[in-house]
């Protein structure tokens, strides 16, 4: 007997939401039509810019007072460039070489870390002109500085022995050399300093960063410093190409020890082919104490909050009204449908962010500028400036993650109250509590929660050479900007994956 063949049934129509695209289709055509998630996108845009807005009217600098025109660095920067000089002309190529004794800070204390000796071949005396420096420092070894920004580390210093520099000249390239008896000399690396002119100043110098002084309790923080001194030796002097001439000059502002509080004034005093510097300037970029860019966007911690609403309704919602199970029919393949619903979030979340970041950047950043007591240490900056940039794309990107992390928390715990008070808490709450734990504390929990996200708003340079104090409350966040950024994004793969694996394993 013969068994008959029995062919399969197989529908002449096309299945219903078979790829990716159909999906993403349909879960935007539920976004859309709902009209109160249409203006719930509206409303973080809104909150956005009005919260930055109102932060620009009511934000400012905590340091008052006028001061003179800062210098300028050779990239335009605003610089700190005030130190006691001993030089003389150098003319072509040459060399200059010192010991340096090790340094000592006011009556007799230690120097501050970054406080630093040595020879420099610099344009002119005025401030903010080019400059290439071999040097000591007191916590960070020998090190090789040009144009206030550019940093090479040497070897390590003794704090009992003097050690030698040497800096030579090969038209536009300077080299850094060291040694601790003045025999056996080690390179330290090279600098180019194009359009140096063909005769310098040569010479010594000292300068230090002031003193700061910080004192935190549960809720406030305060930050106070003073101008710190620095003093150096220098003996076994040589100069190969100077005309042997030394002279004396205070770079920037030398009044009373450029703020000294006890008005000792730099000095530079020679006795038996010894010299002796004392400084309390410094030779650094400056840092402003306000992120503008960063405070123009400051709105977006507040216009997350109806995000995360609409985010996670969009996956609550359909188990609400049982919807689920009529998405879920038509498209079996589960984890498809929440990276859809991921994707079209994510996708609006970014516009609406953009708009936000971009409207609040140009409302907010002319007026915080502007309140600025000394406006002048805070330069122009434009949309399209790359660091600006990136803080306001950065923006767009941090509330895209915020919403794919939303919805992934509301397919887990499919409770819309739970889940938007469990976000809102973990982005917020720790903004509170930040001020009241220990710097290196609140400094993890910034590396560790979402809120890391944040650091991509920031757009103040930072340097490996200049110290500063990074308080969480001020907006200052250890990581770099893409580094937080992705420490969210992270959160936001991670529960969106276990927001798949619960719903492949759970009936709807």
């Amino acid at each position: 007997m013969t068994t008959p063949t029995v062919t399969p049934y197989r529908s002449e129509l096309p299945p219903a939401r078979a790829g990716f695209p159909q999906l993403l289709h349909a879960e935007w055509t539920k976004l859309r039509t709902v009209r109160r998630w249409g203006f719930t996108l509206l409303a973080a845009v809104v909150i956005t810019v009005l919260v930055s807005l109102l932060s620009a009217f009511s934000g400012g600098s905590d340091v008052g007072g006028d001061r003179p025109p800062p210098p300028v660095g050779p990239d335009g920067g605003v610089v700190s460039d005030g130190f006691p000089f001993v030089h003389q002309p150098l003319t072509g190529d040459g060399s200059i070489t010192a010991r340096v004794s090790p340094l000592s800070g006011r009556e007799g204390r230690a120097a501050e870390p970054w406080a630093k000796a040595g020879v420099v071949i610099k344009e002119s005396t005025k401030p903010g002109s080019p400059y290439v420096a071999a040097m000591i420092t007191r916590g960070h070894g020998v090190r090789l500085q040009s144009n206030f920004i550019h940093d090479t580390a040497g070897g390590t210093v003794s704090h009992d022995r003097p050690h030698w520099v040497r800096l030579t000249r090969s038209g536009d390239e300077f080299t850094a050399y060291e040694s601790a008896d003045g025999s056996t000399w080690t390179k330290v690396g090279t600098a180019r300093l194009a359009g140096l002119p063909e005769t310098a100043q040569a010479g010594l110098f000292v300068a230090t960063p002031g003193e700061t002084m910080v004192q935190r309790q549960f809720g406030s923080t305060s930050v106070g410093g003073r101008p710190a001194r620095v003093t150096a030796a220098f003996d076994r002097v040589s100069v190969d190409g100077g005309n042997g001439t030394w002279r004396q000059d205070n770079i920037g502002a030398a009044v009373g020890g450029n703020g000294d509080p006890k008005g000792t004034p730099d000095s530079s005093t020679e006795k038996s082919g010894t010299w002796t510097l004392t400084g309390s300037g410094d030779v650094a970029p400056h840092t402003p104490e306000v992120d503008i860019t960063q405070q123009s966007l400051t709105g977006a911690q507040i216009g997350l909050i109806p995000l995360v609403a609409l985010s996670v309704l969009f996956i609550t919602a359909e188990y609400r009204r049982g919807m689920i199970l009529t998405t879920l029919t038509a498209s079996p393949r589960r984890g498809r449908v929440l990276a859809a619903k991921a994707v079209v979030l994510a996708g609006a979340a970014f516009l609406a962010g953009l708009v936000a970041a971009v409207v609040s950047f140009l409302l907010s950043e002319p007026e915080l500028r502007d309140r600025m007591p000394n406006p002048v240490f805070y330069p122009d900056v434009a949309l399209t400036d790359g660091p600006v940039l990136r803080a306001v794309v950065g923006t767009a990107v941090l509330l895209a993650a915020v919403a794919v992390l939303a919805l992934a928390v509301g397919a887990l715990l499919r409770n819309t109250a739970a889940a938007v008070t469990l976000i809102v808490v973990a982005l917020v709450l720790p903004v509170v509590l930040l001020s009241g734990l220990p710097i290196g504390t609140a400094h993890w929990v910034m590396k560790l929660t979402p809120l890391a996200g944040f650091a991509v708003q920031r757009t103040l340079p930072e340097y490996e050479h200049v110290d500063t104090v990074c308080l969480p409350e001020e907006g200052c966040y250890p990581q770099a900007p893409w580094a937080g950024l992705s420490v969210l994004c992270a959160w936001a793969v991670v529960l969106l994956g276990l927001a798949v694996w619960r719903l492949r394993r759970r009936d709807a």
